[in-house]
C-alpha cells in the first residue's frame, strides 16, 4: 500500500504541474498525454484493487505487489522529471534543438508504462485470490481469470475490444500514441515561422539562422529535410566554444553553444560520398541510441561537423567501476535485464533502419545516471553506428587496445576478417553478427566479467577458438534461463540467434518474471516454468508481423505481453495433463481407478500463500495449486491410504516443492539445449 501511495503522490505533482500547461514552449501535446495516460493507468489499477482485494489485508496477503507498484512509481518520476524539462524556457534556441525531434514521450515513459501495467494486473489478481471470504468466492475469481488467459483471445483486435481499457490501450490512447509527435512538430514549426518575423523581438541576424536550421529539419514534406548546414552557422556564433578535446584522436570534442553543452563530432576528408548517410543519421531519433541533433558542411565538402547529445560515460567503464577491482558483485539482475533490454531496443531501432552496428561492445554504448539513482538504473544509448568505414578506422589510429575487440565480434565476422586478411568489409556485418556481439555484452552484464578474460590464450589463438565454438563460461549463480537465452544469442549459426524484436519481447517477459518474485536472488526462488524462447518461436509462426523488421507501435505490448500469458499458461497446463495422463494409465495398470487432478493447474506461475495457513487453506492448495505438490497431496477419491504421486514434467523436467512458509517454488531444472555451444558441458 505505501508503494501506490508513493505512486499517488507523483500524479498529484505532475497534476499540480500541468495546471500550468500552457506555459510549456515545446512539446505541450505529449507532457499532456503522458498526464491523461499516467492518470487513466491509476483509475485502472485503483478500480481493479477496490474490485479485487481487501483493505485490511494489505499488510499480510498484498506482497505480490510491493515490487510492481515500485516499477510503477520509477516510471512516473521519470515522466515528471521529463514534463519538468519541457517547462524550462532557459536557453530556448538550444532546448528546441534538442528537443524538436525527441521521441522519449512515447518510446521511453509510455513504452515502460504499457509494459508494467500487465504485470500490475495480474498481481492484483494473483493477490486477489487470497483476498476473499471464502473458498467458494476464490474458485469463482480463479474460473474468471482462467476464462480471461484462453486462447481464443490471443488475437490483437480482440485484445483491445475485450481489455483495452484495462491495460491502458483504448482506442483514443492509441491513436494519441501516433499523433501527439506529429502535433508537436507542428506546433514547434508556427512558433518558428512567427519568430522567423523581422518586426519580432530578438529577431537577429543570427537568430535567423537559427530558424532556417529548424524549419528545415521540421519540414519533412521538403527536399530541405536532412540536409547539412552551412559551418558558419555554428563555427562564427558568438557563445561558441571548444571546451575540450575528447579521447586520443580528437575527432569528437566538448563545446559549448547557445548556452548548452554538445559534444561536437569532426570528420575530415571527401564529404560529398557521405551525405545521404549523414542525412540518415540526423533523421534518426530514439531514446536508446545517440541522438544526432544537426550537421554542418563548409563550402568545399571537406569538413563537417556533427552535433550530438552529451552523455557522462561508456558501459565499459560503468561496469568496471561498479565491480570494482576486488568487489566482484554482479549487478542486480533487474538493473542487468533493464540495461539489456535498452540496448536490444536501440538496436532493434537500429535495425528496422536498415542500419547494422558491426561493432557492438560496452565501450561504444554510453551510459548516464537516471533520475532513480538510488537503484544503480542508467539510461543507456549505443552509439558509434553508422559512417562505419570512418568510425572503424579513427577507433583503431586512437585507441591501439582496439585490436582486441576481435573478443565481441561474431565467428563468421572472424573467418571473413581472416580470409580477407583483415581488410574492411562493411558486407560482413549483419543483423545477425550484431546479435551475437549483444549476447556478450550481456555476459559481461550478467557476470561483471570481460569475455574470455580468464583465459590463458590470446591473439589469434583466441580468435582461432572464438570460429570453432568456444564461448565463455558462467559461473554457478547466474540463473540458467539468463544463460541459456544468452548462449542462444551467441549461437554458432547466424539463423539460430533471435532478432532483435524477439529479444525485447523475451526480455521483457523476463522482467515480469522477475517483478512477480520480488525474491529472485533467493536460492529457491521459482524459476521460469516454460522456456521463453519456445513462447517466441510459436508466435513467430502465428504472427507474420513479428517478423518483420518494420517497428511495431508500443501500444502492442501489453497485447504481446498476454500473448505471452496465455501460451505459457497454455502450454505449462499441456505439460501436466499429459504427464497426468501417463500416471493415470500407470495407475489403471496398478488398480488404481479413481486418481484425479486439479480442474485448473495454472493460473499464474507463482502463489503467494498466507504465511500460517489453516486447514481449509491447506485443503484448497492441495485442489487448486496451479502446479501439483512434489509431496505427494491426496486428492478427492483417491483410495484410502494411497496418494497421487505428482506427474513428471515431460519437457522441462522440473520438480515441485513448497518452501516452509508455503511459497511455491520450481526446482532442478533441466532445460534441453541444442548443440552449438562450447560452454553447454557447464550446465
Amino acid at each position: 500500500m505505501e508503494q501506490f501511495r508513493q505512486v499517488g503522490e507523483v500524479l498529484g505533482s505532475l497534476k499540480a504541474l500541468m495546471v500550468f500547461q500552457h506555459h510549456i514552449q515545446i512539446n505541450k501535446r505529449q507532457c499532456c498525454f503522458l498526464l491523461d495516460a499516467f492518470t487513466m493507468a491509476y483509475e485502472t489499477i485503483a478500480d481493479e484493487m477496490r474490485s479485487n482485494l481487501r483493505f485490511e489485508e494489505k499488510h499480510k496477503k498484498w506482497k505480490v505487489l510491493e515490487q510492481p507498484f515500485k516499477e510503477l512509481y520509477k516510471i512516473l518520476r521519470e515522466a515528471e522529471a521529463y514534463v519538468r524539462n519541457c517547462f524550462d524556457s532557459k536557453n530556448w534556441w538550444a532546448k528546441a534543438i534538442t528537443l524538436y525531434q525527441n521521441r522519449d514521450c512515447i518510446e521511453f515513459h509510455i513504452h515502460n508504462l504499457l509494459c508494467c501495467i500487465p504485470i500490475v494486473i495480474e498481481a492484483i489478481e494473483t493477490a486477489g485470490e487470497l483476498s476473499s471470504w471464502d473458498d467458494d468466492q476464490i474458485n469463482k475469481r480463479r474460473l474468471v481469470w482462467s476464462r480471461k488467459y484462453q486462447n481464443e483471445w490471443n488475437d490483437l483486435k480482440l485484445f483491445r475490444w475485450k481489455l483495452g481499457k484495462q491495460y491502458v490501450v483504448t482506442e483514443e490512447i492509441c491513436n494519441q500514441i501516433d499523433e501527439v509527435w506529429k502535433e508537436d512538430r507542428w506546433i514547434l514549426l508556427d512558433k518558428i515561422q512567427q519568430k522567423r518575423i523581422p518586426e519580432s523581438p530578438g529577431s537577429t541576424k543570427y537568430g535567423q539562422q537559427l530558424m532556417n536550421l529548424l524549419l528545415k529539419n521540421l519540414d519533412e514534406a521538403g527536399s530541405l529535410n536532412g540536409k547539412l548546414l552551412p559551418c558558419s552557422l555554428l563555427l562564427n556564433s558568438k557563445d561558441y566554444q571548444v571546451r575540450k578535446r575528447l579521447g586520443n584522436g580528437g575527432e569528437y570534442k566538448e563545446i559549448f553553444w547557445l548556452g548548452e553543452t554538445f559534444v561536437l563530432r569532426q570528420i575530415k576528408g571527401d564529404i560529398e560520398p557521405l551525405i545521404p548517410e549523414l542525412s540518415q543519421l540526423l533523421s534518426l531519433s530514439h531514446p536508446n541510441i545517440l541522438q544526432f541533433l544537426c550537421g554542418f558542411m563548409d563550402d568545399e565538402k571537406k569538413e563537417c561537423f556533427l552535433v550530438t547529445e552529451q552523455m557522462s560515460r561508456n558501459l565499459s567503464i560503468h561496469v568496471k567501476e561498479f565491480y570494482g577491482p576486488r568487489k566482484r558483485i554482479p549487478l542486480a539482475l533487474p538493473v542487468a535485464l533493464d540495461i539489456m533490454l535498452q540496448i536490444a531496443r536501440g538496436m532493434e531501432y537500429l535495425h528496422s533502419k536498415k542500419i547494422y552496428h558491426g561493432d557492438l561492445k560496452p565501450s561504444n554504448i554510453l551510459a548516464e545516471v537516471r533520475n532513480i539513482s538510488s537503484e544503480g538504473f542508467i539510461h543507456v544509448k549505443v552509439t558509434r553506428f553508422g559512417l562505419s568505414s570512418v568510425t572503424r578506422h579513427s577507433q583503431n589510429k586512437s585507441n591501439p587496445s582496439e585490436e582486441l575487440s576481435f573478443i565481441w565480434h561474431a565467428p563468421e565476422v572472424l573467418t571473413e576478417q581472416e580470409e580477407s586478411k583483415g581488410a574492411t568489409d562493411d558486407a560482413k556485418y549483419t543483423k545477425k553478427s550484431d546479435v551475437y556481439s549483444f549476447g556478450m555484452i550481456c555476459f559481461e552484464l550478467l557476470t561483471g566479467k570481460v569475455p574470455f578474460e580468464d583465459s590463458h590464450l590470446q591473439g589469434e589463438k583466441m580468435s582461432r577458438n572464438i570460429r570453432v565454438g568456444e564461448r565463455p563460461l558462467f559461473p554457478h549463480h547466474c540463473p540458467k534461463y539468463m544463460t541459456n537465452f544468452i548462449k542462444r544469442c551467441w549461437h554458432t549459426d547466424p539463423d539460430q540467434r533471435p532478432t532483435f524484436s524477439s529479444i525485447c519481447r523475451i526480455l521483457r517477459y523476463i522482467k515480469r518474471f522477475l517483478m512477480m518474485n520480488s525474491d529472485y536472488s533467493h536460492p529457491d526462488t521459482p524459476v521460469p516454468y516454460i522456456d521463453y524462447y519456445d513462447i517466441e518461436s510459436g508466435f513467430l509462426k502465428k504472427f507474420s508481423s513479428w517478423m518483420s523488421n518494420e517497428p511495431y507501435p508500443v501500444s502492442e505490448i501489453p497485447f504481446q505481453m498476454f500473448a505471452f500469458r496465455v501460451m505459457e499458461r497454455e502450454k505449462c497446463i499441456s505439460n501436466i495433463k499429459d504427464a497426468s495422463e501417463s500416471g493415470s494409465e500407470a495407475a489403471s495398470m496398478s488398480g488404481d481407478d479413481h486418481v484425479t487432478t486439479a480442474d485448473d493447474p495454472l493460473l499464474s506461475i507463482t502463489e503467494r500463500k498466507n504465511p500460517i495457513p489453516d486447514d481449509n487453506t491447506k485443503r484448497r492448495l492441495s485442489l487448486n495449486s496451479r502446479l501439483p505438490d512434489s509431496k505427494a497431496n491426496k486428492f478427492p477419491g483417491t483410495q484410502k491410504g494411497q496418494s497421487l504421486r505428482p506427474p513428471q514434467l515431460l519437457r522441462c523436467s522440473r520438480s515441485m516443492q513448497f518452501t516452509p512458509d508455503n511459497h511455491m517454488l520450481l526446482a532442478n531444472s533441466q532445460i534441453r539445449r541444442k548443440s552449438g555451444h562450447a560452454s553447454d558441458s557447464e550446465l
